[in-house]
C-alpha cells in the first residue's frame, strides 16, 4: 500500500508531497497520533534504549546505540511524545538521570521522557545475554545455531519481564494508557499488564522473523510464551509470512481460537489482532545528513584513503552476528576474485560494525571464526599493501556511515534470516547522488520492498561472486534507474508511514 492509499485509510489529510506522491513526515505524525489516540499517554517499551551515556577515557558522552530499532524509533518517539522504558546499560546512564530515573531526550531538542530500568549482572546476563539471545534469537532464526534453554535464564527472563511490567504500570498511573512493546525481550509483558490492567490499549512489535510450528515447538515454554503475546491486543511482524507462521503455531500449540478470515487470535474471551507492518527509517532525517558539509568532508577523506585510480569498494555494514551472513559474504569476495583476478588491487570489501554479544560462547565462536578467515582470505589474494577485505569493529555515528555509504560502488546484505534489515533503507537514503548498488539476500523482509536491488542467496557462493561482479559491471545509468526507484520507495514507505499505520489498527480497536 502506497502512502496516498494510507492516508486515505488513516484519515489523516495532510501529509507532505514529494514528485506527486503523499509523503508522511514527523508533523503528520503528530496530528496524527493527537487525533487517533487522544488522551492515551503513550510508553513505548524496548530493552535498548535509544540513547546512552558511556565513559570514554574519563570523559563522559552520549552516544546512539547500534541498533536499527531503536534508531527507528526515536523519531516516533519524538512525534508522539509520552515516555520510553528500557534498560539503562551505559556505564554513565545513572550519573545522567533525575531522582525517578528519567532524562529528556534527544538532547538536543527533547521530545520525550527516557526513564532507565536497572539490572544486576545477574539478570542482564541470564535475561538478555542467556535466554532473549541463547535461546529465543536462534529458534527465531533458524540459521542452523542450536538454541540454549536453561531453566535458570527462563526464570531470569520472566523476573525482568515482571519489572518492567511495574515500571510500565507506574509511569502510566491511573491515566488512560497505550503501550507499544518492543520485540523478543518482553514477550511476557504484554500478558503482565493486561493482568494488572485491561483497560490499557497493548500493541507489540516483534522485530525478528517468526519460525514455523515445528522449530518452536522445541522451546520448553512455548505455551508461556505465546500465552504472554497473547495478552496484546495487536501483534506485528514485518512480514505476511511471519504472520501466518505465528497463527499456525498458536493453532497447534495452545487451547486458542484462530480467525484466519480476521488474522486474530481469541483465547479467554480476549481478541488479539495479528497484522503485517514493514518497518522503515526516518529517510528525510539520512538524506539531510547525507548532504551535510561534515558529511560529504567525511568522503573526501575515505576516497583519499580507499578509492585510488580504478579502485571498485565494496561495503557491509552490521553487527557482527551470525545471522548477517559475514561469514558467507566474505566467502563470496573470496571466490570473485578467484574467478576474476583483474580485480586484485582494485577491488577492497570493507565491513564494519561493532562487536555483538560476546558474552554470548556461539558469538564468540563466530567473531574467532570471523578473524580467522578475513587472514586468511588477504593472505591469499594480497598484493603489496592491498588487502582485499578491511574488518572495522567498531560503532560509527550515522554521519560516519552516511560517509561510507556515499564511498561504496556496492553495498552488500547477505542475512541469513532477517525480518527486515533497516541498513538496506540507510543505504538508498543516503546515496543521494543515486549511485551505487545493493545486493540483498532474498531471506530479508526489506527485499520484499527493494525489488531493483541484485537478489542474492548468501548459501550460494558462486551466485553470491557473479552477482557481485554482475553490479560492477552494469551500466552506471542501470544502477542510477535501480538506485532511483529503491529511494522513492523507501523515501514513500517511511517510518512514520509505519508507525502511522499501527496508530490506525490501534484506533480501530480502541473503538
Amino acid at each position: 500500500m502506497g502512502a496516498r492509499d494510507a492516508s486515505a485509510r488513516l484519515e489523516s489529510g495532510r501529509p507532505a508531497k514529494y514528485a506527486g506522491a503523499m509523503i508522511w513526515n514527523q508533523d503528520e505524525l503528530v496530528r496524527v497520533a493527537g487525533e487517533k489516540l487522544g488522551r492515551h499517554r503513550i510508553c513505548i517499551v524496548s530493552n535498548r534504549e535509544p540513547y546512552l551515556h558511556l565513559y570514554d577515557r574519563g570523559q563522559l558522552r552520549l552516544i546512539t546505540p547500534a541498533s536499527g530499532m531503536a534508531s527507528a524509533l526515536d523519531p516516533v518517539a519524538s512525534a508522539c511524545g509520552g515516555t520510553w522504558v528500557a534498560h539503562g546499560a551505559g556505564d554513565g546512564d545513572r550519573e545522567t538521570v533525575d531522582g525517578s530515573d528519567h532524562i529528556r531526550v534527544p538532547p538536543e531538542g527533547p521530545r520525550y521522557t527516557l526513564r532507565r530500568v536497572w539490572l544486576s549482572a545477574e539478570e542482564e546476563n541470564d535475561y538478555y545475554y542467556g535466554f532473549a539471545n541463547g535461546a529465543l534469537w536462534p529458534l527465531c532464526h533458524t540459521v542452523y545455531v542450536k538454541p540454549r534453554f536453561l531453566q535458570r535464564e527462563w526464570e531470569a527472563y520472566r523476573a525482568v519481564n515482571e519489572k518492567f511490567a511495574a515500571v510500565v504500570l507506574e509511569e502510566i498511573g491511573e491515566e488512560t494508557g497505550l503501550v507499544f512493546i518492543q520485540d523478543f525481550h518482553f514477550a511476557l509483558l504484554p500478558r503482565l499488564l493486561k493482568e494488572r490492567r485491561p483497560d490499557l490499549l497493548v500493541a507489540h512489535f516483534w522485530h525478528i522473523p517468526w519460525p514455523n510450528r515445528e522449530a518452536f515447538r522445541v522451546c520448553p515454554w512455548s505455551s508461556e510464551i505465546l500465552d504472554g503475546l497473547l495478552g496484546n491486543d495487536l501483534l506485528c511482524f514485518h512480514i505476511q509470512y511471519h504472520c501466518q507462521n505465528f497463527l499456525d503455531t498458536v493453532d497447534r500449540t495452545i487451547e486458542a481460537r484462530v480467525d484466519l478470515e480476521h488474522q486474530s487470535v481469541i483465547r479467554g474471551g480476549h481478541s488479539t489482532r495479528i497484522r503485517p507492518h514493514a518497518i522503515s527509517i526516518d529517510f528525510e532525517r539520512i538524506e539531510t545528513i547525507a548532504r551535510s558539509e561534515k558529511v560529504r568532508a567525511r568522503l573526501q577523506q575515505l576516497r583519499r584513503q580507499y578509492k585510488p585510480a580504478n579502485q571498485w569498494i565494496g561495503l557491509g555494514v552490521d553487527r557482527m552476528d551470525y545471522t548477517k551472513g559475514i561469514l558467507e559474504r566474505f566467502d563470496a569476495v573470496d571466490r570473485f576474485l578467484e574467478l576474476h583476478p583483474q580485480f586484485r588491487q582494485k577491488f577492497t570489501f570493507v565491513q564494519l560494525g561493532p562487536l555483538s554479544r560476546i558474552q554470548v560462547p556461539e558469538y564468540q565462536r563466530y567473531n574467532d571464526e570471523m578473524i580467522h578467515k578475513v587472514i586468511a582470505i588477504n593472505a591469499r589474494h594480497k598484493l603489496g599493501s592491498w588487502r582485499p577485505i578491511v574488518l572495522e569493529r567498531v560503532h560509527f555515528s550515522m554521519e560516519d556511515l552516511a560517509a561510507y555509504y556515499q564511498l561504496a560502488d556496492v553495498a552488500v546484505v547477505s542475512s541469513l534470516h532477517d525480518g527486515m534489515n533497516l541498513v538496506a533503507k540507510e543505504f538508498t537514503a543516503a546515496r543521494v547522488d543515486e549511485g551505487g548498488a545493493l545486493l540483498l539476500s532474498r531471506f530479508t523482509g526489506s527485499a520484499r520492498e527493494l525489488t531493483d536491488a541484485y537478489a542474492i542467496n548468501p548459501y550460494a557462493t558462486d551466485a553470491f561472486a557473479r552477482a557481485l561482479k554482475d553490479a560492477i559491471d552494469a551500466p552506471a545509468e542501470e544502477n542510477r534507474r535501480r538506485m532511483a526507484r529503491m529511494r522513492a520507495q523507501v523515501r514513500e514507505n517511511n517510518v512514520y508511514l509505519w508507525a502511522g499505520r499501527v496508530i490506525g489498527d490501534l484506533q480501530r480497536l480502541g473503538k
